[in-house]
C-alpha cells in the first residue's frame, strides 16, 4: 500500500500525538506483509487506533506497547509463536514512530526514508536506491536496508467511475472506499441523488448528461454503469465504446444485455469492442441484494488487479533477466 501519509495528518489533526507502526521486516510466516501499517494514540480509557498489522496478539502488544511509547521511533523483533503464542512460524520487525504536528513537515518527498529507530547518515545503500527510483521513475517497495525504512508514499493508483447513485451504487461505494488502492469518482444526474455523507477518497460528480464526463476518465479507468435509467445506461455505453478504458461493467440481465448489444451495433459498434463490456457485473450466484451484488462486483475487481500484478512481476521479472544478460 506504501506510506498513507494523508491518513496520518489527519490522525494526528484529530489526536495530537499518534505513533505509527509498520511491519519493517518478515522471517517465514506473517500475519501480514511489509508495508501493513496501523496508527494509534492515547485515550482517557487507554488507547485506540485505526488499521492493522494482522490482529491478534502481535497487534495488541504493539498497540498497548505504542500508547505508551517515549522514543520517536523504536524497531522491535518478535517470534510470533515463542514470544506471543500465535500460530505462524516466522518473526516479525516492526518500527514505531511517534508523529505529532512539528514531524509532518519533513515528510515531503515520494519516497519517506529514515533511520529506523537510531539516528546517523543515510548509507551509501539507501542512497543507491532512491537513486534508482528517481533514475526509473518507479516506486519502490517498502523495505528495512541497513537500518534505514524506506516507504512510498501511497498513491491511489486504480481510478474507478462509479455511474449511479442509487441502491447499488451506494453499496458498491462503502465496499470499494476502504480498499486502499482505489480512486473512486462517483458520478449522477443531480447533487440530490448523492448520500448526505460520502467517503473520504471518493469525488461525487453530478452532471446533467454524465456521457460527457467520459473523455476525462483516464484510459486506466474501471468502470461500472449502474444509473436508474436504461437510456442512460446505454448512453454511456455507447461513449464508453468510443473512449478507451481497463474495464466496463454494466449491470443488467442476460435480456437487458442482448437488447442492449443490438442497438450498440446499430451505432455502429463492432461485436468485438461491444464484447469489451461485462455484462452482468460480479457474480450472479451470490444473489440480487445490492451489497451482494457489490461484493461481487468487488472481488471481480480484485482479481483483475491480480491478474495485471502477476503479468507485471513476470514482465519485470523478464526486464531484469534480460538486463543480466547484456551486461554478462
Amino acid at each position: 500500500m506504501g506510506f498513507d501519509l494523508a491518513g496520518l495528518k489527519a490522525a494526528v489533526a484529530a489526536h495530537g500525538r499518534v505513533t505509527r507502526v509498520v511491519i519493517a521486516a518478515i522471517r517465514g510466516s506473517s500475519p501480514r506483509e511489509v508495508g501493513a501499517a496501523m496508527l494509534v494514540w492515547r485515550t482517557e480509557g487507554g488507547f485506540a487506533q485505526s488499521g492493522t498489522i494482522g490482529g491478534g496478539a502481535l497487534e495488541f502488544e504493539a498497540a498497548r506497547r505504542a500508547a505508551a511509547q517515549g522514543k520517536p521511533a523504536v524497531l522491535s523483533t518478535h517470534a510470533l509463536g515463542p514470544d506471543l503464542g500465535q500460530c505462524c512460524g516466522g518473526s516479525v520487525t516492526l518500527l514505531s514512530e511517534v508523529y505529532e504536528a512539528a514531524d509532518l513537515q519533513a515528510l515531503t518527498s515520494d519516497v519517506i526514508a529514515r533511520p529506523a529507530g537510531g539516528n546517523g547518515d543515510m548509507p551509501l545503500s539507501v542512497h543507491r536506491k532512491l537513486s534508482q527510483v528517481r533514475n526509473r521513475g518507479n516506486r519502490p517497495a517498502a523495505q528495512l536496508i541497513d537500518g534505514w525504512m524506506i516507504e512510498p508514499v501511497h498513491r491511489p493508483e486504480r481510478p474507478v467511475w462509479i455511474w449511479g447513485a442509487g441502491h447499488v451504487g451506494r453499496a458498491l461505494v462503502d465496499v470499494l472506499a476502504p480498499l486502499p488502492d482505489h480512486a473512486i469518482t462517483w458520478v449522477d444526474t443531480a447533487e440530490n441523488r448523492f448520500p448526505d455523507s460520502v467517503p473520504g477518497g471518493v469525488t461525487p460528480v453530478w452532471a446533467e448528461n454524465p456521457a460527457l464526463l467520459l473523455p476525462h476518465a483516464p484510459s486506466t479507468a474501471q468502470h461500472l454503469i449502474l444509473t436508474y435509467s436504461h437510456e442512460l445506461d446505454l448512453a454511456l455505453c455507447h461513449a464508453l465504446l468510443k473512449h478507451d478504458f481497463a474495464f466496463a461493467g454494466l449491470i443488467g440481465s442476460a435480456t437487458k444485455w442482448a437488447r442492449f448489444k443490438s442497438r450498440l451495433a446499430a451505432l455502429g459498434h463492432e461485436s468485438a469492442q461491444i464484447a469489451r463490456i461485462t455484462c452482468p457485473i460480479g457474480d450472479p450466484g451470490l444473489g440480487k441484494h445490492p451489497q451482494m451484488i457489490a461484493v461481487g462486483v468487488a472481488a471481480q475487481l480484485l482479481a483483475l488487479a491480480a491478474g495485471r500484478d502477476e503479468k507485471t512481476d513476470a514482465t519485470q521479472g523478464a526486464e531484469q533477466e534480460q538486463r543480466k544478460d547484456r551486461h554478462a
